[in-house]
């Protein structure tokens, strides 16, 4: 695979663009091409010949494939383009954010709202006590404020569901965080499922 980059630039400079690198460079006006960044990485500097213009490093809505041919029949895969560098004139605004909310053709206009799902409307402080009970749960413990309802069902000689009884089960207690000691040096314990038998 290829390292490749999309390159926008006003039709003012893909003129002069064009004209550098389809004619002789020592009979060109403008003789030089120079791209510098900034310490961020995000924005910098286009130069052609003596005129210097604003640019930036924005993320494309999604990715962009590169195919080159050699033949005209058969297309092979260079790259995946998911940056672009747009270039502009001194007086345009600069884009909002590092996402381009655009591609790089008409149909994909506004594609992010348009055509991309979007984020599910999730109440923060449920976000929030969901991921604290997952960590108490990967630690040993149980979550916090949980209903356990258990349903029981009796069967017929027949096979059909004769019965239903609701209980509620007592929610169980959280146990306290302990902070486990390493043992062995630090080496997690092993169970008699991770030895592996060599014998074969």
């Amino acid at each position: 695979m290829e390292e490749q980059f999309i390159l926008r630039v006003p039709p003012s400079i893909a003129e002069r663009i064009d004209k550098l690198l389809s004619e002789n460079p020592s009979s060109s006006e403008d003789k030089s091409l120079d791209l510098s960044f900034t310490e961020d990485g995000r924005t910098g500097t286009f130069v052609i010949g003596n005129d210097h213009f604003p640019a930036a490093l924005l993320d494309l809505p999604g990715i962009v494939e590169s195919y080159k041919t050699y033949d005209d029949n058969v297309l092979i895969k260079t790259a995946d383009i998911g940056q672009m560098i747009m270039v502009r004139e001194d007086g345009d605004n600069p884009p909002d954010g590092v996402e381009y909310r655009h591609g790089l053709t008409p149909p994909m206009r506004d594609a992010r709202r348009r055509r991309f799902r979007r984020e599910p409307d999730l109440n923060p402080e449920l976000v929030q006590r969901v991921e604290k009970d997952l960590v108490n749960i990967m630690a040993g413990g149980t979550a916090e404020n949980v209903d356990v309802e258990v349903v029981e069902q009796e069967e017929d000689a027949d096979g059909s569901a004769r019965k239903t009884q609701k209980k509620t089960a007592p929610v169980p207690i959280a146990k306290p965080k302990v902070p486990e000691t390493p043992t062995n040096g630090g080496e997690p314990e092993r169970s008699d499922t991770d030895d592996s038998d060599d014998s074969e």
